[in-house]
């Protein structure tokens, strides 16, 4: 129970690291200092997905369903979540390289939006 919790714990952690390297340039906005924590983790998170890297929360996450007693999985978060919703064939490389500039390209809209307000 406590390691399906942490699991479960686990996947809402990295959903929201994913929402907040999404979106987080917003937060700029009202939050100034937001932009030291949001810009480091967007560079991690399109290095992982450019290079091709398994963020170290997925095999966390295996590991306690594992203790758990429940079937763990291969792959990355995005194959096991966030893919099957945006893209029902599966994550290939080419998909996983353009979801990485993706999030580049929408944090750089993001930031001119933010600088272009102040």
């Amino acid at each position: 129970m406590l390691y399906s919790l942490a699991a479960d714990l686990t996947v809402g952690l990295h959903l929201f690291f994913v929402l907040f390297v999404l979106f987080g340039g917003l937060c700029v906005v009202r939050w100034p200092k937001a932009v030291f924590v949001h810009i480091p983790s967007v560079f991690w998170a399109a290095l992982v997905e450019l290079a091709g890297w398994i963020c170290p929360l997925t095999p966390l996450e295996v590991r306690f369903r594992r203790m758990a007693g429940e079937a763990g999985y291969e792959g990355d978060f995005l194959a096991r979540y966030l893919v099957p919703v945006l893209y029902p064939e599966g994550l290939n490389r080419e998909v996983q390289v353009l979801l990485g500039i993706g999030v580049v390209l929408l944090n750089i809209g993001i930031y001119t939006w933010v600088l272009r307000r102040r």
